[in-house]
Formats: C-alpha cells, structure tokens, sequence
C-alpha cells in the first residue's frame, strides 16, 4: 500500500469501440475493394458501374458482419458526475464515466474533466470480458489487485456473476447467440457470392434474403437483455442509463438492406428478368458472343473445294 491506497500499475488498454481485430477486418476489406477498383477500367460500358455498385455493396455487408464481432458499442451509456476517485479517500472528481457493451465483454471508461486532478492524470479504458474461454470475476479480481479507481469497480462489479443483480448471465449468453447467427450470417453471405457468380441469380436473391435474415436474429438475441432488471448504476444524483449503440442499429441497417436486395433479386427474376441479366452482365455477353459469331468469315475457295 501507499498511503493507505492501492497503487495504480501501468497495463495494456483496449479501445472502446475498436480494436486490433476490428481493424484487421477492415484493413482485410479495404484491400479487397482497392483491389477491384484497380481492374474497374477494364471493364467496357455500363457495366463497369453495375459491377462497382455489385462488388461494393457485397463488401459492405461482408465487412459489417464481421467487425461487429470485435466492436464495443452494441450497448453504450455515459454520465459526468462527482464521485470518489481511490479506496479509503474522501476526494472527490468531477469525471466523464461511460460504459461500451459488446458480444464479447463490456468495456468501463473514465476520464476526468479536466483530465488532470488530484495530481493524477484520470483517463482509464478498461477491458472485462465475458466470452466462454474468459473469466470475468478472475478480470474483476485482478482489477481490484491493480486498485483501479473505484468507480470502474463499482460499474465492473454489476456484471459479476456474484453480483444480485444477474446480468452476468443474461448478457454472457445473449451476446454468445448473437455472435454465432452472425457467423451463419457471414457464412449465407459467401454463399450467396458464389451463388450470384455462377450464376444462379434468383437462388442468390434466396441466401442474401437468408443472410438478412440471421442478421435479425442477432439483434433479436442481443435484445434479450432487455428482459433483465437491470441494476441502477448511481453516482450521487445521476444515473448511467444504457441504450442501443453503433453497432447494433449498423447491423439492423444492413440486415434490411440484405432484404431489399433480396427482395429486388427474386422480384426481378420472376417479373422483369432482361433487366436481371443487364444488372449481373448476362445479357451484354450473349450480345457480344452473338456479334462475334456474325463477324466470322468464310473462305469461298475452301468452301467450293470441300464441295
């Protein structure tokens, strides 16, 4: 002890909304899209913007499903309040307290306003994860050995599985469900690429339908945890109240538009399927492979020796 404080040790932070994974992901899709983007000029008429919008599209959906894996935000809250800053002391901040639920953990942020006081710089991000091959109470623990301030503790400690307030559980499974439907998300969108490339146009309309669809149950999984009371987060007079982040209204946003382009697929197939074929590039190669046929020409002298 100093002081009678625990001492503060310095630790690897972990951003709130993104991450190294999450960057990966991004960086891995950017590559993608630059990369066709360097063969779009050899691709003649109207369908080099028919293949842009196609290809850009796919990969929007794609890199969502993903990175939404490794994001922080699906649930987000923040409130400035005066509080105690250490164990055993009566001093008092005036700091910036947000909490960033993800799938995989939550992630407790303080930072002081001003950012200097009590002689210390108060800017913490701190990382407590609940996925099946981490243990949240041993994170919670050892926080407590690294005395963080009290009042990352007191938010990390509603999520314990000690806690009365039993939201452990509840969010631990709930954002398990969300990210294996996401996956079978991701896995229905490939199918549908390979679908949409051979093509089989009005069965890949069915899959991104499908993909659209998984993704909803995601949201409708991650949802559950409204169903839990949960614990008043107090400081004093204010509350820390939670809502919905970035990251889920990202995902219902692309989940619709995986249905509306499912949905424009399997209408246009059944309704006007000439313009189906334009958008994928069908029909100007029948055109082009027909034209090539009428430019053959034939050899009257072979012909008449044949004979």
């Amino acid at each position: 002890l100093f002081d009678g404080v625990y001492p503060f040790y310095l630790q690897q932070r972990k951003v709130a909304v993104f991450d190294v994974s999450s960057i990966i992901v991004i960086v891995v899709f950017l590559t993608f899209a630059c990369s066709f983007l360097l063969i779009i000029p050899g691709i003649r008429g109207r369908a080099r913007l028919y293949w842009t919008l196609r290809v850009l599209l796919s990969l929007l959906v794609g890199v969502v499903i993903v990175a939404v894996q490794f994001t922080g935000d699906w649930e987000t809250g923040w409130v400035k309040a005066n509080t105690s800053y250490k164990s055993f002391s009566h001093a008092l901040v005036n700091a910036d307290i947000g909490l960033h639920v993800g799938l995989a953990g939550v992630n407790v942020t303080l930072m002081g306003n001003p950012v200097n006081q009590v002689n210390e710089t108060i800017d913490y991000n701190e990382h407590f994860a609940w996925s099946f091959d981490a243990d949240y109470d041993h994170s919670y623990s050892e926080g407590l050995e690294r005395g963080l301030p009290s009042p990352i503790l007191y938010v990390a400690e509603k999520f314990t599985t000690q806690s009365p307030c039993s939201m452990h559980r509840q969010y631990r499974i709930s954002g398990h469900y969300a990210s294996a439907t996401l996956w079978v998300a991701f896995c229905t969108w490939l199918i549908s690429n390979m679908l949409f490339s051979m093509p089989v146009l009005v069965y890949g309309g069915y899959m991104l339908l499908v993909t659209g669809a998984f993704m909803i149950f995601s949201l409708l999984s991650f949802s559950t945890v409204r169903n839990t009371l949960v614990c008043p987060i107090q400081f004093g007079t204010e509350i820390l109240h939670i809502s919905y982040g970035g990251s889920f209204w990202l995902t219902l946003a692309i989940g619709l538009l995986c249905f509306v382009a499912g949905i424009t697929v399997v209408a246009l197939h059944y309704f006007s399927l000439d313009l189906l074929k334009t958008f994928f590039d069908l029909h100007e190669d029948k055109a082009e492979e027909h034209q090539e046929m009428t430019e053959v020409y034939v050899n009257a002298h072979f012909m008449n020796n044949g004979q």
